[in-house]
């Protein structure tokens, strides 16, 4: 008979069974991965050659790196670097504050506006920077006074456009324009990203066009707007070394400039290379940063960190060796 406690207790494999199942799994074959050889080969080439870069690189006494990291932070050079990022900051955002209400010209219904919009973003794209700039620096050429006052009519206000746009004004006026247009279309490109199914149901709930782009639209085109957007951001930083040509003492300029007087041309050249490496760097991890943020939703998963990633290949690696002296106890131990 048997009894409520002994269906209560647990059934035991009998200790033959499991010993046989312990021999029989010690006589399986042992799986090896494959050993790739050709990766192997690919990267101590790889790495042998990048050594040999970084050694020609680092023992080369042309590059004078003493010179380099007297003036790394000198004063005209952090000035220079100070007005390259002022410009980039304000280059970006008038750029895009110009650039959003062309995009939503492009996307609008009415042609007049649509064309407006396609126009200015063909000029534009399609005339080099460089010229665009120096058109600018010399647009009192064309028009030698400016005015304020009716259209057609006389005029209440006149300044002299030599007078009014100097070097640096005439930079930011470039830049921003030029940069506008890449703007307008990194914008459009995102809003278009959009399924048009969120504008009907906000239509259909008696959502307004303005609050829709604003609540609905914006914020999921954001996360196609903010890859291109960082690229320009970088694009821009470097875009303006361009201005040395209209003797704007951004930091490639003033790096020019101690050169002239020094000669050393190859050192003040590597010391505006490091400050642009060092800048986009830092823009980079906050490109990343941002992107992740907007990569939220409701079934979708953040994105690792590099520091989440790294800690994780450390305990992969590490349960990795704790396997491998596991198995070499057990092989010891019979």
């Amino acid at each position: 008979m048997v009894s409520p406690s002994d269906l209560t207790t647990p059934l035991r494999a009998p200790a033959s069974a499991s010993a046989t199942g312990a021999a029989e799994t010690d006589d399986l074959p042992r799986i090896v991965p494959r050993r790739h050889i050709g990766r192997l080969l690919t990267a101590a080439v790889a790495l042998l050659l990048f050594a040999m870069a970084v050694n020609s690189v680092v023992r080369n006494r042309a590059f004078q790196w003493e010179v380099v990291g007297r003036y790394f932070t000198s004063a005209a050079v952090l000035d220079g670097l100070l007005l390259t990022l002022w410009l980039t900051g304000v280059v970006m955002v008038l750029g895009f504050l110009l650039g959003i209400p062309l995009a939503v010209m492009r996307l609008s219904a009415n042609p007049v506006l649509s064309s407006l919009s396609w126009g200015y973003v063909w000029i534009f794209r399609s005339t080099p920077l460089l010229v665009q700039l120096l058109f600018w620096f010399n647009i009192g050429a064309l028009y030698p006074t400016l005015g304020l006052g009716i259209p057609f009519g006389p005029q209440f206000v006149t300044v002299k456009t030599v007078n009014l746009l100097g070097p640096a004004l005439t930079a930011v006026i470039g830049l921003t324009l030029h940069e506008a247009a890449y703007a307008a279309e990194v914008v459009r490109g995102g809003m278009l990203s959009v399924d048009a199914g969120q504008t009907e149901a906000a239509q259909a709930l008696g959502i307004g066009k303005v609050r829709s782009l604003r609540r609905i639209v914006v914020p999921q085109a954001m996360r196609s707007i903010v890859p291109t957007a960082g690229n320009m951001l970088i694009g821009t930083l470097k875009g303006t070394s361009i201005v040395s040509v209209l003797a704007v003492h951004d930091l490639l300029y003033s790096a020019q400039l101690v050169y002239n007087q020094t000669y050393q041309v190859i050192p003040l050249l590597m010391v505006a290379t490091l400050w642009y490496i060092a800048v986009t760097t830092v823009l980079g991890v906050g490109q990343f940063y941002v992107e992740r943020h907007y990569a939220r939703g409701a079934a979708r998963a953040l994105p690792p960190t590099p520091v989440q990633r790294l800690a994780a290949a450390v305990r992969a690696r590490l349960a990795t060796y704790r396997r491998t002296l596991h198995s070499l106890l057990s092989l010891l131990s019979l």
